[in-house]
């Protein structure tokens, strides 16, 4: 039997991997970040190693290198089949080799291979890479350092599977991790979801500052940094210059430029909502949705977390917009045959649908109904949002992306990564390609803020109408590298990198003109910038800009065409020009000097992985997952036949434990219990229009009986409108610390008082007042 970490020695022993450290140097806006490896053969016979680890989707691999003894290799970026093919030699031949590459299915995975290392010898792996550090809703700069990467559903008619890596509280390997971050603007703080020690500062100014991981962490989550600047919001240019020794006229030859737009929203536009708009949910309905949002006693399941939200984005919704929701898993489902009117039928309807909503749709394949969302008309004057939630186990993410990408002009995407280990790639992938936000929801956070901070930008005006103007001397041009962009949202970030070609003679600085415009306002900001940049600044915008480039051929290259083995060429090109991973190269290091060869059969091994506990089924699941050693040596990124055909089986005894017969599927089943919380009780009771009924059940809400409620209301007051203004009271005097939580449905409920008219509106809030015990004006009520 296997046990629950997968494959181990033939000793049962741990496999050599052994600590991993880990160094990350922030500026400003982009961090590169050093990861080492120490690694042990506690083998008697020589070892193959074989690591699957997840790194950021966008990130730029840029360096790796492998340390034995005194004996450093650094590894060339080569075509990736080269450097398998060089790989296998040197491995059969005794050598020590090392290749890194990323999957060729998600670009957030990588598989480093180890290859023989002697009985007890030591390598000490390095693996360096850059990112542009995302912006939070808060203005923070967040950086994740994944613990997990979940298993991914494979369906029967795909050959290909992604190796999962398991929470590192079963893996014998350690984490430490320092912090060193400069920048042009102060800081203000740095906070972390795990310990640190206190952050240092090193200047007076509080531009530069360094902090560690508090010593300890078993790595069992993500390790998030958040990063605040005092004046976020000013637009930069930063001028990188080229590396000496490449090609002038080259990207790598020539000054880079990195641009960055994150526009500040006026207090005015931020409360100008839109009351139109079709609103697709699409919830993953998968059996790893059955896992609890995080480890905590009180921790929810992650699919009751999401009924709980979409009871709020229900209630939330304007009236007269349309909406729909899909499940999804192995296969999928909607709510209603196409969108519809929301009315207070079609919102009760929804409601009573969302309380059947489970964990019973076996793996995940969001791709489907993707399509089908896309096959649907959209209606005029409405624009199509699409808000995804999953807990990111897909195996197809390139497919995916392209098919988000191939719709950007009809619809918005927002999307919502659940849990631990959610894939990067895919979320913030449909997020960018459909020109959306993602949010993470990780550790004890809450989806429901989250959730509603993304409605509020989907029907807040957006950035549009972008245009980047250039003014530089004669002799000098700018060629934007870039793709365009279309829209930016409140809390959104672009960068935008370009390549300076050419020289002048006199002039030293040229000039950029951003503008747009927002809510029908034209806005123009003119930033400056050198064209003698200093030397030896590293080459991260060049590499970064590189990347950018690598990633839009890429998307050329899947989306088909005549020029296919050219677009290929010029990837790899750029890759090895750029000294950047891509689909198509990989990191090759063999060391040739070494002056012996390894002899005796070559054991392989893999790092544990393991299936997240109830991802498919419950605990019982997990043993029949194990992973047989590797079949094919070429096709590293491959899973063997054994594994996948089990990991298939397992899913399949999922989908048929989880799916009722399609005629019971469809019956109702019993309502839930009521909400336990206040807030969720509370809005539950709300009407489409925005207002309450007095009943029973709202008095319960405040403690008080029907009569204790309706005996305190005027003679004249209408019992709905009494009935609303308690519950606004209500939510503004023992709720306002999840305000964001329920602001829609407070602005539902004053516009609707408002339609009203009632008369003695004011004696109604101070009796209201007085019946709950508090103290709250009508400016507040907002009515």
């Amino acid at each position: 039997m296997v046990n629950c970490c997968g494959l181990v020695s033939e000793k049962n022993q741990p496999v050599p991997l052994k600590s991993i450290s880990v160094e990350l140097q922030v500026r400003d806006h982009v961090a590169s970040v050093s990861s080492c490896l120490q690694y042990v053969n506690e083998e008697e016979r020589p070892l193959e190693a074989v690591f699957v680890f997840p790194l950021p989707a966008d990130a730029a691999v840029c360096h790796f290198s492998a340390r034995i003894g005194e004996q450093e290799i650094v590894a060339e970026v080569q075509d990736k089949q080269s450097a398998r093919d060089q790989y296998d030699d040197a491995v059969s031949s005794g050598q020590q080799a090392f290749l890194l590459e990323e999957s060729e299915e998600s670009s957030d995975v990588f598989k480093l291979s180890v290859g023989c290392l002697s009985p007890g010898q030591k390598a000490s792996i390095t693996i360096v890479y850059i990112i542009e550090l995302s912006v939070q809703a808060d203005d923070a700069l967040r950086f994740c350092l994944p613990a997990v990467l979940n298993p991914r559903y494979t369906p029967a008619v795909s050959a290909a599977g992604v190796p999962e890596v398991s929470s590192a509280s079963v893996i014998p390997y350690t984490l430490s991790l320092s912090v060193e971050v400069r920048s042009s603007d102060r800081i203000s703080k740095l906070e972390s979801s795990c310990p640190l020690d206190p952050l240092e500062f090193l200047d007076a100014q509080h531009t530069h500052a360094k902090v560690n991981l508090s010593s300890g962490h078993r790595f069992d989550k993500d390790v998030e940094l958040f990063l605040y600047y005092e004046n976020s919001h000013h637009p930069s240019a930063v001028v990188e210059a080229g590396a000496s020794v490449a090609e002038s006229g080259s990207l790598m030859g020539d000054p880079a430029l990195m641009i960055s737009l994150y526009p500040e929203f006026p207090a005015d536009v931020m409360s100008s909502l839109a009351s139109q708009g079709e609103f697709i949910f699409v919830v993953d309905r998968s059996g790893s949705m059955g896992c609890k949002m995080h480890h905590g006693n009180d921790a929810q399941m992650r699919i009751e977390s999401a009924r709980d939200t979409l009871l709020l984005l229900l209630k939330s919704l304007p009236m007269g917009c349309y909406f729909n929701i899909y499940g999804f898993g192995s296969r999928f489902e909607s709510f209603f045959p196409q969108s519809v009117v929301y009315s207070e039928d079609t919102m009760e309807e929804a409601l009573k649908r969302v309380k059947s909503m489970r964990a019973d749709m076996g793996g995940t394949e969001i791709l489907q109904p993707l399509k089908h969302i896309y096959s649907q008309p959209c209606y005029p004057d409405h624009p199509r949002q699409l808000f995804i939630f999953t807990d990111g186990e897909v195996w197809n993410t390139k497919e995916v992306l392209d098919l988000v990408k191939s719709h950007v002009y009809s619809h918005r995407c927002f999307s919502f990564g659940i849990g631990e280990g959610a894939s990067t790639a895919l979320i913030t992938g449909m997020a960018r390609e459909g020109s959306g936000h993602a949010q993470f929801i990780t550790g004890t956070d809450r989806m429901q803020p989250k959730v509603m901070q993304s409605l509020r930008f989907a029907l807040q005006p957006a950035v549009d109408n972008i245009s980047v103007d250039w003014s530089v001397p004669e002799g000098v041009t700018v060629d934007m590298l870039s793709p365009s962009i279309n829209t930016l949202f409140q809390g959104q970030r672009a960068l935008i990198y370009a390549q300076i070609k050419g020289q002048s003679s006199g002039q030293t600085e040229g000039s950029v003109t951003l503008k747009y415009r927002l809510k029908d306002q034209p806005v123009t900001n003119q930033l400056q910038f050198t064209l003698k940049p200093a030397e030896d600044t590293g080459l991260t915008i060049h590499r970064l800009a590189a990347r950018s480039v690598i990633r839009s051929l890429e998307l050329q290259e899947r989306a088909g065409g005549a020029d296919m083995e050219n677009i290929r060429r010029r990837i790899v090109e750029l890759s090895v020009q750029a000294g950047v991973s891509s689909a198509h190269t990989a990191f090759i290091g063999v060391n040739k000097d070494s002056k012996q060869t390894v002899k005796g059969p070559l054991l392989q091994r893999r790092v544990p992985v393991a299936r997240m506990m109830g991802a498919f089924g419950g605990p019982g699941m997990n043993k029949c997952v194990g992973m047989a050693p590797r079949m094919m040596r070429r096709s590293p990124m491959q899973c063997d036949i054994q594994s996948n055909r089990m990991r298939m089986e397992c899913d399949s005894v999922s989908f048929k434990k989880g799916m009722a017969p399609r005629m019971m599927r469809r019956s109702p089943m019993p309502e839930a219990e009521p909400q336990k919380d206040p807030l969720l009780q509370l809005i539950s009771l709300q009407k489409a229009a925005g207002c309450w009924e007095l009943n029973a059940s709202l008095a319960a809400v405040f403690g008080k009986t029907e009569d204790q409620v309706t005996n305190q209301k005027a003679v004249q007051v209408d019992g709905s409108v009494w009935a609303t203004v308690l519950a606004l009271i209500w939510l503004y005097a023992f709720k306002s610390d999840q305000q964001v939580e329920w602001q829609f449905v407070a602005m539902k409920s004053a516009s609707w008082i408002r339609s009203q008219k009632p008369n003695g509106l004011s004696q109604c809030v101070c009796d209201g007042n007085a019946l709950l015990g508090c103290q709250v004006t009508e400016d507040m009520l907002g009515i």
